[in-house]
């Protein structure tokens, strides 16, 4: 029911009624979330809520493949899917960063946006969307999902750019002689061009941590439902549902070898952070020896000189 006087329509859950911003996509359950965690004002990044989009579309059309779900409905149930994992519907996401550990909140509001789209199609936020799944299995799948196309999509090809461009100007200072420094004091003579290799080479080297972190993040938790013995899912819905993310991904993701471990640890997002870590701290290095020898102009080293980029 809307209320024209206050912006706002009511919805309900099982714990009773929620007041609902009139044009909002989601439901009771999102609107209690954003009520229980007014944390930080940051919701959670789009590339998680995309990751999302792509597992639900998976997930309906397993239900629908193994005669769980009517076909009608997977397909409305994808349909809008596909609609959230193109970002068509960003907007519509305002869980805080800062909520429940398993992912609940964002989950239910996934899961009710579909619902929503799908109208005037009795279409159930948790019987349908989410059948099969748990949002202790979904959330950590999103992680992985959205770590490993950022990797392959944005930070792989921007390291690779980086040390393609340093080999280049290593070769254009091949033949420029410079001092070399030990603590900051001088020391033997070396080529321009040597210095900008071994930057080249970092980079070089961190994109191929980049792959092994990637690497980490491909058996993904679906499957598992609450607490990993897959309850209230087919016995084939984890197997068809990842090969279908795979297929749709272009990235060989697997069902998780134990789901248990999958579920209670997040070891691979540790050791995928790690490599990250080094990618940063060497990329740090980099950036801290360019500053370095282009300070100046006057009274630093001045041995670089680097384009101006905003005055001050």
């Amino acid at each position: 029911m809307k209320d024209s006087h206050t912006g706002t329509r009511t919805e309900r859950d099982s714990m009773g009624e929620m007041q609902v911003p009139a044009a909002a996509l989601y439901g009771a359950s999102t609107a209690r979330a954003v009520e229980n965690f007014p944390v930080s004002g940051t919701p959670l990044p789009a590339e998680l809520i995309h990751a999302y989009g792509r597992i639900k579309r998976a997930a309906a059309e397993t239900n629908a493949e193994l005669g769980l779900l009517d076909p009608t409905v997977a397909e409305k149930i994808a349909a809008a899917a596909t609609e959230i994992a193109a970002g068509k519907h960003d907007a519509q996401f305002p869980v805080d960063i800062y909520q429940t550990g398993s992912g609940t909140s964002t989950n239910m509001n996934v899961n009710e946006v579909i619902a929503t789209i799908c109208k005037p199609l009795a279409v159930h936020p948790n019987d349908h969307v989410n059948l099969g799944q748990s949002s202790n299995d979904t959330f950590p799948t999103a992680i992985h999902v959205a770590a490993a196309l950022a990797l392959r999509d944005a930070l792989i090809p921007a390291l690779v750019r980086l040390e393609n461009a340093l080999k280049h100007k290593a070769s254009d200072f091949s033949e420029v002689l410079k001092i070399g420094r030990t603590h900051l004091m001088d020391a033997t003579p070396v080529r321009l061009g040597q210095e900008f290799h071994g930057w080249a080479r970092q980079a070089g080297l961190s994109a191929s941590r980049g792959h092994k972190s990637l690497h980490a993040l491909l058996e993904l938790p679906l499957g598992g439902t609450a607490v990993g013995t897959g309850i209230n899912a087919h016995p084939e819905f984890a197997e068809k549902t990842i090969a279908r993310l795979a297929t749709d991904t272009g990235v060989p993701f697997c069902e998780a070898a134990d789901h248990f471990e999958a579920q209670s640890a997040k070891d691979a997002c540790v050791e995928a952070h790690g490599l990250l870590a080094t990618i940063a701290v060497s990329l740090h290095k980099i950036a801290c020896d360019l500053r370095l020898l282009g300070s100046g102009p006057r009274c630093g080293i001045g041995e670089l000189r680097l384009p101006s980029t905003q005055p001050g």
